[in-house]
């Protein structure tokens, strides 16, 4: 099983950047799938999910800025980054969670994905 990101890059303030992550190996029926970045010297911290349903979630720091989607038949979700910060540099991990029906949590946390790519590193100048 892979989850493979990709579309990082470096890009100045104000800009935007389209992350896509596609799964192989296996579908990710009734999994959420995740977006979380790490800044050098920082913790792994939640960006944006997606339910299987299609209901996304987003952290406070990114509302309005960012948007998740998926596309189930391509077995590939998409992060789409618009106006973009410097302090949104960091390396984007997706990752997939499944939606367990006896559990209702959040997947906000990392502990709750139990697949990861490799990351794609998005840098963003001032």
């Amino acid at each position: 099983v892979q989850l493979q990101a990709s579309g990082g890059g470096l890009v100045q303030a104000g800009g935007y950047l389209k992350l896509p992550c596609t799964a192989s190996g296996r579908t990710f029926n009734n999994y959420t799938m995740g977006w979380f970045r790490q800044a050098p010297g920082k913790e792994r911290e939640f960006v944006v999910g997606i339910r299987w349903s299609g209901s996304p979630y987003y952290a406070d720091s990114v509302k309005g800025r960012f948007t998740i989607s998926r596309d189930n038949a391509k077995n590939t979700v998409y992060l789409q980054m618009n106006s973009l910060k410097p302090e949104d540099t960091a390396v984007y991990y997706c990752a997939a969670g499944f939606e367990s029906p006896y559990y209702s949590g959040s997947y906000r946390d990392r502990a709750e994905y139990d697949y990861w790519g490799q990351g794609t590193q998005v840098t963003v100048s001032s």
